[in-house]
């Protein structure tokens, strides 16, 4: 089993992707509870959590949050679940939660599809400064 970090959440992102990329360094900067930590799915660590939450990461085209019961979200929910835990006016992103998910997800889904070709991406992760390594699970 997964040594999950005590008292936090997990995001597990698509550390190629410059937008996913830009997304964790923004949540990053505005995590003023020390809320969050960050694993890449292509990791040991995202590749193994995500194997033990049950998800199958060659169908799933999404960011994941984790928290420490092992409950999960993927697409629309987890990115406004992490907004609802950051301080400034991300937090108002939480609004749309409620809307169903079936109105929200197909405009993920449009980003996700298209991030590559409008962000582009990298050969390999991202990989986070000295001083921000601590937030990073292997």
């Amino acid at each position: 089993m997964t040594v999950f970090p005590k008292g936090k959440k997990v995001i597990l992102f698509d550390g190629v992707c410059n937008l996913c990329n830009q997304a964790v360094q923004t949540v990053i900067e505005h995590d003023k509870n020390d809320v969050f930590r960050y694993a890449s799915l292509q990791s040991d660590f995202g590749m193994h959590l995500a194997k033990e939450i049950g998800v199958d990461t060659s169908k799933i085209d999404s960011i994941i949050l984790v928290d420490e019961t092992y409950d999960y979200w993927t697409k629309s929910c987890a990115a406004i679940r992490i907004a609802k835990d950051m301080k400034g006016p991300y937090t108002l992103l939480s609004i749309f939660l409620i809307l169903p998910k079936f109105l929200r997800d197909p405009f993920y889904d449009f980003i996700a599809r298209n991030r590559y070709k409008w962000w582009g991406k990298q050969e390999s992760c991202w990989l986070p400064t000295p001083e921000l390594q601590a937030k990073f699970l292997g």
